[in-house]
């Protein structure tokens, strides 16, 4: 089982749909999609007159910002990349995080984030039923909020989504997709593998921030909780298992 995390920027690469049909095709019914949409929120926000505060590579999130990101995430862009993927003979299906409590989620600091969420837990049975039917979940990561009695959504990192979704389906292999080959040290060079310890360290020193600090730490996430193998990089790396970065456990450090 492979899940997959695609941010907004590579979305728009032209080669996408024939990658993504590469990976299904070599295994299907065992790959997950989650993806992203940040950029999108924030034109529209922008566009309404609000400014995009973000802390620690999450985006605070107001009452008022919940419909917008439900009409952004799994309105327009989940239902583009579903339209994509089925015109080239894709079982594509989007889903997203309220369906089915498909990501039950909670509050992480409404004083700082708001409506922020973190996921509590993941319907993987939904998961699997679908992927058992042949599916290709394509999933927005639009939590459902459960500590709400009369229901609602929180905003959850596409990455989050996409750790816990893989810890719960118990994935060989997660994949953050990004905009660049993988996580880079000071001197601009790709890492091939990064230690807890050593993330620890770029995060510290200003190296890693914003989005890649989020990323390492959904990766750590994912691979305390059982998942096999976990690596930041671009498209390429959906074709060649070898590229990115390797996020590994670090025994004496946790992120």
């Amino acid at each position: 089982m492979q899940v997959v995390k695609i941010g907004g920027r590579p979305q728009a690469d032209p080669q996408l749909p024939s990658i993504i049909s590469d990976a299904w095709h070599r295994s299907p019914g065992s790959l997950c999609i989650v993806h992203g949409g940040g950029d999108e929120m924030s034109a529209m926000q922008r566009a309404l007159g609000k400014q995009p505060v973000f802390i620690g590579g999450r985006r605070v999130t107001s009452e008022g910002d919940i419909e917008l990101l439900r009409m952004v995430l799994s309105g327009v862009v989940n239902k583009r990349l579903v339209s994509v993927f089925t015109a080239i003979g894709l079982p594509a299906l989007g889903i997203s995080g309220e369906d089915g409590e498909l990501i039950g989620a909670q509050t992480i600091d409404k004083a700082s984030l708001g409506f922020a969420g973190r996921p509590a837990r993941v319907n993987a049975h939904l998961l699997r039923f679908l992927l058992n039917a042949g599916y290709l979940p394509v999933i927005s990561p639009v939590g459902c909020d459960l500590k709400n009695p009369n229901g609602g959504a929180l905003n959850v990192n596409g990455d989050d989504a996409a750790a816990a979704i893989a810890a719960a389906l118990g994935a060989e292999e997660l994949l953050l997709i990004s905009d660049v080959e993988g996580i880079r040290d000071s001197d601009g060079t790709t890492l091939q593998s990064l230690t807890g310890e050593s993330a620890r360290d770029l995060i510290a020193s200003g190296i890693a921030t914003g989005g890649m600090a989020a990323k390492i730490e959904s990766a750590h996430e994912a691979l305390s909780r059982g998942v096999g193998s976990v690596r930041i990089c671009d498209l390429r790396g959906l074709q060649d298992n070898q590229s990115g970065t390797f996020i590994t456990l670090s025994q004496s450090v946790a992120i």
